[in-house]
């Protein structure tokens, strides 16, 4: 477990899209003794540059997020429950009977019960309106004492890492984030900045302040993509795959990606036998779709790591993509930051 400490402190904490403070102060203090210089800007990315072994004649930078997908407190009601609205992309499917935290309180996602359901409502999803949190308060007044709109409700969920897999809860994006740490506790062949960016769960916000902000002539977006390896899908609709290595996109539905980066990544993980793959489909995006188009355009490239069950729960990942990804990444960013395409 020692290995995974790092990334286990990252998803125990809560950081749902504009309250990402608790994630923000694992990264600092664990970065701030390797960093040169770290800055925190007014939408609360966390900006970090570290100065390398030469001056880079391209500048780089890397980005991860820090939000998880969640809830959003609108309402209390006479009886003490809690009305949301949700926050970035979660399939309602998978919400009723599920832990949350919301308010230091842990509560449980409800709806109307099955057995009082008509026909016609039975095997539909519920609605999310129709949803609510209950906390075990029996009033108003006293769900009050812990709970007020506006507060946030992210997913209970266990770390585990057994069978060489890791589950857990805010997967996406906190493995991206604890593969940039790593790499910034290491010497680095160039001068780079590492963001740690908000708010991309609800339309790349904090990646694009961060962006102009760093003016970068180059980007490299670590991420976590929707792996579709699992029963019922058909092969040529799985996206991505667990086990083979972390996932280089060529295009999704926010970026076309910078051929010659593309290319070389995939050079590298041959030439370094690195497992890798491609991302088999045209679907989702990331906060590469604000950073490409940043002020005069950045040259930009996505490595993810696969993950099943995204924006649910809890999400899986295969340790050996994380470690893969390890290394990929770094030769990544010296080719790039030193000007070899």
């Amino acid at each position: 477990m020692a290995e995974w400490d790092l990334l286990q402190r990252l998803c125990a904490a809560y950081g749902v899209s504009g309250q990402e403070d608790a994630v923000r102060d694992i990264i600092l203090k664990e970065i701030s003794p390797y960093a040169t210089e770290t800055r925190v800007d007014a939408l609360g990315n966390l900006l970090a540059y570290k100065k390398g072994r030469k001056s880079a004649p391209v500048r780089l930078m890397l980005s991860a997020h820090m939000d998880e997908v969640g809830l959003l407190i609108t309402h209390i009601t006479e009886e003490g429950l809690l009305r949301f609205a949700p926050v970035g992309g979660i399939d309602k499917r998978v919400l009723c009977g599920r832990r949350v935290q919301v308010g230091g309180h842990v509560g449980v996602i409800g709806a109307k019960p099955i057995h009082l359901l008509k026909s016609e409502e039975r095997g539909k999803a519920v609605p999310m309106d129709e949803m609510f949190i209950d906390i075990g308060a029996s009033s108003r007044e006293e769900a009050q004492e812990a709970v007020s709109p506006g507060d946030a409700a992210g997913f209970v969920s266990p770390f585990d890492t057994s069978g060489g897999r890791i589950r857990g809860r805010a997967l996406d994006d906190r493995a991206g984030c604890a593969l940039l740490m790593e790499m910034l506790r290491e010497e680095l062949p160039y001068d780079m900045t590492f963001v740690f960016c908000v708010q991309e769960e609800v339309g790349l916000r904090g990646s694009k302040t961060a962006a102009f902000a760093v003016e970068p002539q180059a980007a490299i977006v670590v991420e976590t993509t929707t792996a579709a390896d699992i029963a019922g899908v058909d092969e040529g609709e799985q996206v991505c795959r667990l086990g083979k290595g972390p996932v280089v996109s060529f295009m999704d539905r926010a970026t076309i990606y910078d051929r010659e980066y593309t290319r070389l990544a995939f050079a590298l993980a041959k030439e370094q036998g690195i497992p890798c793959q491609a991302k088999e489909a045209v679907a989702g995006g990331n906060d590469a779709g604000a950073i490409h188009v940043s002020r005069g355009g950045v040259r930009t490239i996505a490595v993810s790591l696969p993950c099943r069950y995204l924006h649910s729960a809890a999400g899986m990942i295969h340790q050996e993509d994380f470690r893969a990804a390890g290394r990929l990444i770094p030769a990544l960013a010296e080719n790039i930051a030193g000007g070899a395409v």
